[in-house]
């Protein structure tokens, strides 16, 4: 089932589902956020609030009191397994340690959907949600050899990640971003093992635009003709863009990124970012919802998207130097559509 597809399929299974459908009894979703916080996590608390209304089911919404804060997240798992909940949406904050809670929802006869971030093992929950990130690395590193043109062969690249765990996500957006590029990745579930003599070197930033700044004065430290640069969020662009500044480079180097942030999106908009992937939290909370909503109804559990192991809920190229045969939307739309 592709993304189209499924969207259409989850729309016209919920169509009659108004507020009168569970006038008896409004079935219960909950959504657990790593923090209520994060503008990526507001968002999809309003995606997921906005479909609960259309819809008429009871919207429960809990949240960490800190990224990593694993025990609040399990407590809110035992109150909706308690409260007689249909369904939880949860963006683990450890993939790992939440299992032993899911396990107990799903045995309880809930429908568990992670939500951006898979559980570890994945099928600890009956289906992710999430955006395609080895895609969203794919298109920032397309757009930038294309825009390059001949000069990508003598490319010198600055890899800024997340951190040293190889977590999911920062893996696929690194070895994404390499395939799209034309580097050979050798095993795409590591990240640091490529031959290309183009990367300059990699650092981590924790996605936050201080450790953005120090990686890439790491990194000019390393190798001062650095001039394409990948930053697995937008946050640690900016601090690469202010590190790039400093040193009178900002002009010369193309800084790709992947979130779709507002604050990410009005840096494409004024030229410290060339272009980022963005992502739809909203519309992955929504789906959500309907998805537990035809759980309650049929007992039908969510299929992947064609081609993956997960629902793929969107990704779409933000850049203002389209790039022949890419798909892309301006900063101006991009504006509209983002969150934070």
């Amino acid at each position: 089932m592709n993304l189209k597809s499924g969207l259409l399929a989850l729309a016209a299974s919920t169509a009659l589902l108004s507020p009168l459908a569970f006038a008896d009894k409004a079935p219960i979703v909950g959504l657990i956020t790593k923090t209520n916080t994060n503008p990526f996590f507001v968002k999809m608390r309003e995606g997921a609030q906005q479909r609960a209304d259309e819809t008429g089911v009871e919207l429960r919404t809990f949240s960490g009191r800190f990224d990593g804060d694993n025990e609040s997240q399990v407590q809110a798992i035992e109150n909706l397994i308690a409260a007689g909940a249909k369904g939880i949406l949860i963006a683990p904050s450890d993939p790992v340690a939440v299992v032993p809670a899911i396990d107990r929802a799903r045995a309880a006869g809930l429908l568990v959907i992670a939500l951006d971030t898979p559980l570890s093992p994945a099928d600890a929950a009956d289906a992710t949600f999430a955006t395609d990130n080895y895609k969203a690395g794919v298109l920032i590193g397309q757009w930038a050899a294309q825009t390059l043109g001949d000069k990508a062969a003598d490319a010198r690249i600055a890899m800024l990640n997340l951190n040293s765990s190889m977590i999911t996500v920062d893996v696929a957006r690194n070895q994404g971003f390499m395939e799209g590029f034309g580097i050979d990745v050798n095993d795409p579930n590591r990240i640091g093992d490529e031959k290309d003599p183009r990367i300059a070197g990699q650092d981590v930033t924790s996605g936050a635009e201080e450790g953005g700044r120090r990686a890439m004065e790491n990194l000019l430290q390393r190798d001062p003709s650095i001039n394409v640069v990948y930053t697995i969020n937008e946050p640690a662009a900016a601090g690469a863009y202010e590190a790039l500044r400093a040193v009178g480079r900002e002009k010369d180097v193309l800084i790709v990124s992947v979130d779709g942030g507002c604050p990410g999106v009005e840096n494409v908009r004024d030229n410290v970012i060339g272009a980022t992937s963005m992502q739809f939290p909203l519309q992955m909370a929504s789906m959500g919802v309907d998805a537990v909503i035809e759980f309650a109804k049929t007992g039908q559990k969510p299929q992947a998207s064609e081609g993956l192991d997960f629902v793929n809920t969107g990704v779409e190229l933000i850049t203002d130097q389209p790039q022949e045969g890419l798909d892309s939307k301006r900063s101006a739309e991009g504006l509209e559509l983002c969150w934070g």
